[in-house]
């Protein structure tokens, strides 16, 4: 359990970072950052797998590389339904989840 909650507020951290960092990502609040990653969490649980499953033979032509399209995709997927969190385009959501993701493993390794 505290584990999850160590995960969920680092990634909520990533995601302040990032919308700190990265222009046409915004974020309102802490308490929206909290809700914005145990949302992204959900998503990259369940739906992620599913999407790579179906593009398998996009990822394997592009060795690996349409998976930040498809974390992209759902970081900004995220910001449609997520009062509060906005992501103005594609680029801002490829470097925006670029950056939570690199932020967020380092966390945990730091963390653990």
């Amino acid at each position: 359990m505290i584990k999850l909650i160590n995960k969920t507020l680092i990634g909520a951290l990533a995601l302040l970072l990032a919308a700190y960092i990265v222009p046409g990502v915004e974020i309102d609040s802490l308490y929206i950052a909290i809700v914005a990653a145990i949302v992204l969490g959900v998503l990259n649980a369940v739906v992620r797998p599913v999407l790579i499953l179906l593009t398998l033979p996009v990822t394997l032509i592009t060795l690996g590389l349409f998976t930040f399209v498809i974390n992209a995709a759902l970081f900004w997927f995220v910001s449609t339904f997520v009062e509060g969190f906005a992501v103005s385009g594609f680029l801002a959501a490829f470097l925006g989840s670029l950056l939570v993701s690199v932020v967020t493993t380092i966390g945990s390794k730091v963390i653990k």
